[in-house]
């Protein structure tokens, strides 16, 4: 790139920041109505214009091959009536959640009479880095916009006229239903040096969330200049503990594998306690070959001589994001090696116990130091929807400033309001 082109992304990031900035202003004194007409206005529009938006999408399509995509990923790409209509049920489905905004968190009325309050308020510009995908591009606007701030978008290329047609959409209705047009911003060039700039730009720019490949997610969490919300990697474990119902561990484990490989809640290790092993490991590996794709097995020594067919696990496998057909089998002694394990190997995202021992539970919930922690179920659960939250942006393995699911509320944060008669400090 010319010095010339460099100075000239520059200032164009540097632009949309500060647009950014100042409708990030005026949404965070919206009221919820006229964030919740915008976004219904919005899903009717989409349901309207899908034709608009199926010609931008098979621009898309028609380019797929050329980036290399696979299939999956082309079907991913690819948007159908169906699936436009599924974008619009999102929206209303964010339009009809809580207001996060102005939220009394917590109250107090201190021994002079001093009222303080803790109120929930948005964080400002959120800037947004995401895979080709575009529902995700509607999916985070909405989020961003419905709990009162500016979003930056800047997605894949392999989607760039898809998410123009859905940005360019909810621009014109944000103007005729009186929320500023640069309220959500859609990032228009591919150069990834553009991405750098942002990343320097906290003066204007509250939080970074990118979401999609680990090599993306580590250098945003390098470059940033504002707070970072990610997870690097999604290692999740199952572990089938000594008094665990095996019908139920049979489901849950197969469940949390194959119910969407590529995704990053699907268990990638599997543990089960060597008591029930013999009994468990034969019957979950027929279980797991007879799924399609069939699952491999990579196994210790241990879980090798029950199931013959599984291949010799390495060191590398106990740490691997598979998102495919494989799982990492290992047989531990105890619940204490099964937690000792997790917190060395996982990525401390999801991990599951199946067991009948309450206070087994009790100790694998308290010692796994993991963002979402489940008792006899899949870690497929750990989701925004699945939780009650509605809409959400991602999943945070950080333990500041949010960690999970992030929804609405994830996506705000907090200041102190105290109401006096005139007290002063003596």
């Amino acid at each position: 790139m010319s010095p010339a082109a460099q100075v000239d992304l520059k200032e164009y990031c540097l632009d949309v920041a500060r647009r950014a900035k100042s409708a990030a202003a005026v949404v965070s004194q919206l009221r919820g109505a006229a964030k919740n007409q915008w976004l219904r206005e919005s899903a009717r529009r989409l349901r309207g214009d899908s034709a608009k938006i199926l010609a931008a999408n098979s621009l898309d399509l028609a380019a797929a091959p050329g980036y290399g995509l696979t299939e999956a990923e082309i079907d991913r790409l690819k948007l159908t009536p169906a699936r436009i209509d599924a974008i619009a049920v999102g929206l209303e489905e964010v339009a009809a959640l809580p207001d996060p905004v102005g939220e009394v968190i917590e109250s107090t009325v201190r021994p002079n009479g001093l009222d303080v309050l803790k109120v929930r308020v948005p964080l400002g510009v959120v800037f947004f880095i995401y895979e080709s995908r575009p529902n995700v591009t509607a999916d985070a606007a909405a989020i961003c916009v419905k709990s009162g701030n500016a979003v930056i978008l800047r997605g894949g290329k392999e989607a760039a006229h898809s998410s123009r047609a859905i940005v360019d959409l909810l621009g014109i209705v944000a103007a005729e239903t009186g929320l500023p047009a640069d309220a959500v911003q859609l990032v228009n060039t591919t150069d990834r040096a553009a991405v750098g700039h942002f990343l320097k730009l906290a003066e204007f720019i509250d939080v970074a969330i990118p979401r999609g490949g680990e090599e993306l997610i580590r250098r945003v969490a390098a470059e940033a200049t504002m707070p970072v919300i990610k997870h690097f990697t999604g290692n999740c474990h199952v572990y089938v503990d000594r008094s665990a119902d095996l019908e139920m561990a049979l489901r849950v484990t197969v469940n949390s594998k194959c119910q969407r490989m590529g995704v990053c809640n699907a268990a990638e290790s599997l543990l089960v306690h060597a008591d029930v092993a013999a009994e468990f490991l034969p019957r979950v590996a027929a279980a797991l070959a007879a799924n399609s794709p069939p699952v491999e097995l990579r196994a210790d020594e241990h879980a090798r001589q029950l199931v013959p067919t599984a291949r010799e696990a390495v060191e590398t496998d106990w740490y691997t994001e598979y998102q495919g057909p494989i799982l990492a089998v290992k047989i531990v002694n105890s619940l204490d090696e099964a937690i000792v394990h997790i917190n060395h190997y996982g990525s401390h995202h999801t991990d599951a116990i199946v067991t009948r021992d309450l206070d087994a539970a009790r100790t694998f919930v308290a010692r796994v130091d993991s963002a979402a922690v489940m008792v006899n179920a899949s870690t497929r659960f750990n989701d925004g929807g699945q939780f009650g939250l509605g809409a959400e942006i991602g999943i945070s393995t950080d333990k500041f400033h949010a960690r999970g699911p992030c929804g609405l509320k994830e996506l705000t944060s907090y200041k102190y309001v105290a109401y006096g008669t005139g007290q002063v400090r003596e």
